[in-house]
């Protein structure tokens, strides 16, 4: 299972927003630096709402949605490259992760201490940006260093390694992370088996109070934050608050929405912990197709770009091995259409074969030799 790593600075919030994703209790979350230092792991699952207009056409109660999971990392410092704060041992937990959500604290509040005594998201994520860079930088050279002998042999992939090392060392020397260094198909085959903090994709999630969550734009840090990461990172920024979703944990299902809704949110079953949820899906590059029938309705989990019979393999290993064909609709059309009837009789269930590409929100019902 694919998982994210939720990183940062301490006390930025990122154990109680880990509780909160996980809806668990997992994480300690305390007003002191490193009350986390075994990484915490847990399962969420993806929110999606077309399950439900689905298994009502299906007149189904069994619903499974996807699933993946997040890891609650320890608080880096200034310095973690160089094992500051047992920065080598979290540097190597963020390493095991598959795409990272930066944690940047964007509240005031004197009760809870700032490990840089003052709020400056930019400079936090600096902080903690240039520690997995000078980690790489590291890691490259070791790499070259043990690569060099081998090259000399005229082994021609150590020979095209070093010739990437040496353009990433440029590259991240330059403050640049590895994913934005541009590169062939092989060079990309390459830089996955380098295992860089910089090669993951990124998200940022801005914690702030209960009085911004309403109205995040009026938080002059969420905005800086959002045009850092647009010009230095290309990467999104999704506005969450620790504080509310830890509080909404303990409010039944029904009254989250009215709650959130009191404090100006709307959409309030989307808002928070349920679009950093589904950001971060997004993120490691899986999307959903769609199953409903009088048994259940779910959410299957594939990766951006699989085939219809690698989707099919997802139910069962047999199914790709057998695949026939899949008869597809795409989840608006059926919306549009207002029944699967309509939809065959206006041409939008389509019957799709071994080289269909499918997309998030396909219904699919597939046609194998078993």
């Amino acid at each position: 299972m694919l998982c994210a790593g939720i990183v940062g600075l301490p006390n930025v919030g990122k154990s109680t927003l880990f509780n909160a994703l996980t809806q668990s209790r997992k994480a300690l979350a305390a007003n002191y630096r490193f009350c986390t230092i075994e990484p915490n792991q847990g399962v969420v699952t993806v929110p999606d709402e077309r399950l439900e207009v689905l298994a009502k056409i299906s007149k189904t109660q069994k619903i499974i949605p996807s699933v993946f999971e997040f890891v609650d990392i320890a608080g880096l410092v200034k310095g973690a490259s160089q094992g500051e704060g047992l920065g080598n041992q979290f540097l190597g937990h963020i390493r095991e992760v598959d795409a990272i959500v930066q944690v940047v604290r964007c509240f005031e509040n004197s009760d809870i201490e700032h490990v840089m005594d003052t709020v400056d998201p930019i400079r936090d994520i600096e902080v903690v940006n240039t520690e997995l860079i000078l980690a790489d930088i590291d890691s490259v050279q070791k790499r070259r260093l043990r690569q060099q002998k081998v090259a000399k042999g005229g082994d021609k992939k150590a020979q095209a390694e070093i010739a990437l090392i040496d353009r990433l060392e440029v590259h991240l020397n330059e403050g640049k992370h590895a994913y934005s260094l541009e590169m062939a198909p092989d060079e990309a085959a390459l830089m996955k088996g380098l295992f860089l903090l910089t090669a993951k994709p990124t998200l940022f999630a801005c914690n702030v109070s209960e009085e911004d969550l309403g109205n995040p734009d009026k938080n002059p840090w969420v905005q800086k934050v959002r045009e850092y990461a647009a010009q230095h990172l290309g990467c999104g920024v999704v506005v969450v608050s620790a504080e509310i979703e830890s509080e909404l944990m303990t409010l039944p299902p029904e009254e989250r929405a009215e709650y959130l809704e009191g404090l100006g949110v709307k959409d309030g079953a989307d808002a928070g912990a349920g679009t950093l949820i589904k950001a971060a899906y997004k993120l490691l590059g899986l999307r959903s197709y769609l199953t409903t029938g009088e048994k259940e309705t779910r959410a299957w989990t594939i990766r951006a770009g699989d085939k219809a019979p690698v989707a099919a393999g997802v139910i069962h290993s047999d199914f790709e091995k057998s695949f026939i064909s899949a008869e597809t609709t795409a989840y608006d059309d059926l919306m549009a259409c207002g029944s699967f009837a309509r939809c065959r009789e206006l041409g939008k269930t389509r019957t799709e074969g071994k080289d269909y590409v499918v997309q998030d929100g396909d219904i699919m019902d597939f046609k194998t030799f078993l």
